[in-house]
């Protein structure tokens, strides 16, 4: 049937999405997911809001959700913009603010879905090598550009930039966008959102997929200069105008009011990734410095395949990438203290 296809799906390579198995009493450390519940207090706001009221079309502005991620940022509701997922405000991102003569730049090792958009909205790219640390060099930007979009911390190795440094980026490069994919932020780092008001070509993309325990909702939200929000406005009203459904709506305003269960959440993690970090480094791991909720590790004597397939037959699953400079990498999400201890336990048997 590939006959019928467009020109544009014959050229695609889709993105992978983590594998998502069904398997008893599994360990699964491979998708970054949180491994805490959702907050009570989401819970009790989806199921308020099931009922007839589901027959009617949500709001298409998703304006109590602007007004709460506003209000938790101490900005405007004309400041932000919100999508189906952090993927589908990306997508967006694409789209609006870099379909440019001059190429788009982004990191060799990086978050794999942003060559996929740029190859599906024939956006002209260049990636820009890490260092040997696997770090962002910021004088590598130093060019012309159609954009510049990096995560930070980056996926899927978890360095964190810090704000000096994107900063002096933002100063230097002023004829473009400069997307920050924040997807990790809360678990390390300062967030750019603060440097909104002094950049008018700065936007902040974050999800409630992480450190908010809500990957199965789909919320995602840029911030940005209100001219650069009205593009992304522009897009999705030419796409989709109803991205959020009445629940993931309300489900994400709650999350937003729950600080406190967000704050307990987040340090849980972060201390059971420092956990898990000494726990591989004294079985032999090379650990990469992670601001982010998993570890990028390589081992000095093993394949990472093969520790990837040992681990699975343990039923543990993590993420290991086909790809150039990390082919010898495994990306560990951190789980809940009883997993990390169930990963070390069967590396120290498997090695």
């Amino acid at each position: 049937m590939s006959r019928y296809w467009s020109d544009v799906v014959r050229s695609l390579t889709p993105y992978v999405p983590g594998e998502q198995p069904r398997i008893a009493n599994l360990v699964k450390l491979n998708t970054n997911e949180n491994p805490y519940p959702p907050s009570p207090k989401v819970l009790e706001a989806i199921r308020l809001e099931t009922g007839s009221a589901l027959r009617l079309y949500p709001d298409p502005d998703s304006e109590r959700l602007k007004e709460a991620i506003a209000r938790y940022h101490g900005l405007g509701k004309n400041n932000v913009f919100v999508g189906n997922g952090s993927d589908e405000v990306l997508a967006h991102v694409f789209c609006a603010l870099f379909r440019h003569e001059k190429p788009l730049l982004f990191p060799d090792i990086t978050y794999s879905f942003y060559p996929v958009y740029a190859q599906l909205y024939g956006i002209d790219f260049e990636t820009v090598p890490l260092d040997d640390r696997f770090q962002i060099r910021i004088e590598d930007y130093g060019r012309p550009n159609g954009g510049i979009i990096f995560p930070n911390p980056n996926a899927p190795t978890g360095c964190l930039l810090d704000l000096r440094n994107i900063e002096m980026l933002l100063s230097k490069n002023t004829d473009s966008v400069v997307a920050i994919d924040e997807a990790y932020i809360d678990f390390g780092g300062k967030s750019a959102i603060e440097l909104i008001g002094k950049y008018d070509n700065l936007l902040v993309i974050q999800t409630l997929s992480k450190s908010r325990s809500l990957a199965g909702l789909r919320v995602g939200f840029a911030i940005g200069h209100p001219g650069l929000v009205e593009a992304l406005e522009r897009v999705k009203n030419s796409f989709n105008s109803y991205p959020l459904d009445r629940l993931a709506i309300c489900g994400a305003v709650a999350a937003f009011e729950d600080q406190e269960y967000f704050e307990t959440t987040r340090k849980m993690v972060i201390e059971s990734r420092e956990k898990l970090k000494e726990g591989l480094e004294k079985l032999g791991f090379y650990v990469l410095p992670s601001s982010a909720n998993f570890l990028f590790v390589r081992h000095p004597a093993r394949e990472a395949s093969s520790i990837a397939a040992m681990l699975r037959e343990e039923g543990i699953i993590v993420r290991h990438f086909r790809l150039p400079r990390i082919e010898e990498f495994l990306r560990i999400s951190v789980g809940t203290d009883e997993e990390c201890n169930a990963l070390v336990s069967s590396l120290g048997k498997l090695l």
